[in-house]
């Protein structure tokens, strides 16, 4: 393991924004990080040809985005044309000096060789020679960790692309369960991680408790759409956040400790630079105001919906039963009918983004609901999540 970092000096700093250390690679990142993922047409092939219309959106996005003080911008392979379209508009459109903004993209090859040439046509679409944050995407459960850190494996060569100074720090990217998060931080490869942990989503805490006593960065991801979302959030929600936007208050939430350095803003239109302005001033930790609003919150949760079932990770079932609580609870207390019908019907039964099948009257009866308290029901709790929320695949 690498020597602690100091930190560098900060990039593109500009009032309002905020800047923090991003654990020991040393870099100062804004708290608010532009994400690269939601830009139009962009999941189309082939990659490395971007539609005008693209082009246009990410342009006025990272000029907005500069301007406002942001200097962390993020891709990944996965996000189709996101590479090739920031490539062009950091190089070509706006010529952005590379000194002036921190670049994080993502892959997830199976051996050594296959990340060498992946990075290397990376750094071709991106037009650089350098990335200052390069995270292998998607360790979501043991078998990926293992593959991920094989000896000789991906991480291995990332280790080696760093230290010929191609890439600057290395970390990685999860949507896995707790255990496999904190396992993959004991490791000792990484520098930083990129993890769900927002208001209406807690479980991960610890992970982010664990990496801060490690020094290692906390970037979390997709807080405004996996998070609840909270663009498309429903009056009670909104009214319950106010005078914030609930964009704005999950942003002060995660941002009320230094354990967290920085957030993905998926932001594709000039309101949504706004309404992010908006998250500023952050306080450490949370100002009177806002745990104002988070006591509102936390009053409008009843004791049923507050049991999260993590007992029942690994249930026979295999029904995801934490997470359609959670859906249930975000339904049920804060009205987030969308939301929850958005994700629920997003669950893959033999994927590892987003495992778990549907809680069918079949699966509904294979659950060991002696884990379950005294008092909760919880097959008649994930059955009245699939009578509510399923919506038949069928043609």
């Amino acid at each position: 393991m690498r020597a602690m970092q100091t930190s560098e000096p900060i990039r593109n700093q500009r009032s309002p924004m905020q800047y923090r250390r991003f654990g020991r690679t040393g870099q100062q990142l804004s708290v608010i990080t532009l994400g690269g993922m939601r830009y139009k047409d962009g999941w189309s092939s082939p990659r490395d040809q971007v539609p005008a219309d693209m082009l246009a959106q990410c342009r006025d996005m990272v000029q907005l985005s500069l301007d406002a003080g942001i200097n962390h911008i993020e891709t990944a392979h996965g996000y189709g044309r996101s590479e090739y379209c920031y490539g062009k508009v950091l190089n070509e459109e706006l010529r952005v000096p590379r000194s002036s903004y921190h670049l994080m993209t993502k892959g997830a090859p199976s051996t050594g060789a296959e990340m060498r040439r992946l990075v290397e046509a990376q750094l071709k679409g991106l037009q650089t020679d350098r990335i200052d944050l390069y995270g292998y995407h998607g360790i979501n459960n043991r078998e990926i960790l293992d593959t991920a850190v094989a000896k000789g494996g991906p991480v291995e060569e990332l280790l080696k692309l760093r230290d010929e100074g191609v890439i600057g720090a290395v970390g990685f990217s999860t949507h896995g369960p707790l255990e496999v998060i904190v396992d993959a931080l004991a490791t000792g490869l990484f520098s930083f991680m990129n993890v769900h942990y927002y208001y209406f989503f807690q479980r991960n805490a610890a992970a982010v408790a664990y990496a801060h006593a490690k020094d290692i960065g906390v970037f979390i991801i997709s807080p405004n759409d996996k998070g609840g979302q909270l663009f498309n959030a429903p009056k009670q929600l909104r009214d319950l956040t106010a005078p914030l936007t609930p964009i704005q208050f999950n942003a002060r939430w995660c941002l009320k400790t230094p354990q967290v350095q920085t957030l993905s803003f998926g932001m594709t239109e000039p309101s949504h630079v706004t309404e992010m302005r908006g998250v500023f001033p952050v306080s450490v930790p949370l100002s009177p105001p806002d745990r104002t609003i988070e006591q509102a919150l936390e009053a409008c949760v009843d004791p049923q919906s507050a049991w999260e079932g993590f007992e029942m990770l690994g249930d026979p079932s295999r029904i995801n039963i934490p997470e359609v609580l959670r859906f249930r609870r975000l339904w049920r207390c804060f009205g987030m009918r969308d939301f929850c019908s958005y994700r629920y019907n997003m669950l893959e039964e033999k994927g590892h983004w987003f495992p778990g099948v549907y809680a069918t009257d079949e699966a509904i009866a294979q659950v060991d609901a002696t884990k379950a308290p005294p008092g909760i029901d919880v097959r008649a709790m994930l059955a009245e999540m699939h009578r509510e929320f399923y919506k038949s695949k069928a043609r």
